[in-house]
């Protein structure tokens, strides 16, 4: 999947997120976003302009989210998205509510709706995680002018292939036709056990910590 795809897939198959902005003392706080609209330049949101997470949003342009789908754990796609984030004002406005009516009942009035603004999620990086298949399948994905970086664990050349990591990988995702062994990424769960018990400390964590 490309990085608009998933994008597009978290709009529209799951919607509603859990979002995280800071407030000002660096504390998270936590509150429900639906996604409105995205397209190859974002995401797109809105919130009241008197609300805490507008204040937050305007202080710090910057917000974490991740949504889910499944009716349980093993059944569970979620996606998570971080990034910076702009104010784009009333002027989207009327389209977003065309393509989410059901906001029309919160606000039902036009001198209602003035209470509203909409954001862009504008430049991010995220994750795929899907539960549902066997092994897992994962994946990172940037927008934006932001750039994807390696996230989880890789086999350095100090591997000598004693296949000690091998028992301790839950989802078997460790290829030893070659030496340095390597980590399959898409089906790693990132679970850190490869390190813990290589004898050569050949493996190393990569990314955001």
């Amino acid at each position: 999947m490309t990085a608009i795809e998933v994008l597009r897939y978290l709009q529209q198959e799951i919607h509603t997120t859990v979002a995280a902005t800071a407030d000002r003392e660096g504390r998270p706080v936590t509150c429900a976003i639906d996604i409105m609209a995205a397209d190859e330049d974002g995401l797109y949101f809105l919130t009241a302009k008197g609300k805490g997470v507008y204040t937050r949003l305007k202080e710090t342009e910057y917000m974490a989210l991740t949504g889910m789908k499944g009716d349980d754990t093993l059944s569970c796609v979620a996606v998570s998205v971080r990034g910076k984030v702009k104010e784009l004002g009333g002027e989207p406005l009327p389209r977003i509510l065309d393509k989410n009516p059901y906001m029309k009942e919160i606000y039902p009035t036009p001198e209602s709706q003035k209470a509203l603004t909409v954001f862009q999620l504008y430049e991010g990086s995220g994750e795929w995680f899907d539960l549902s298949k066997k092994p897992i399948e994962r994946f990172s994905f940037s927008f934006g002018s932001r750039k994807t970086e390696p996230e989880g664990y890789r086999i350095t050349e100090a591997c000598i292939g004693c296949r000690a990591c091998e028992a301790v990988c839950p989802q078997h995702c460790i290829d030893f036709t070659t030496i340095p062994a390597v980590i399959l990424a898409a089906h790693c769960l990132h679970c850190g056990n490869c390190a813990e018990v290589c004898p050569q400390q050949a493996v190393i964590r990569e990314g955001a910590k």
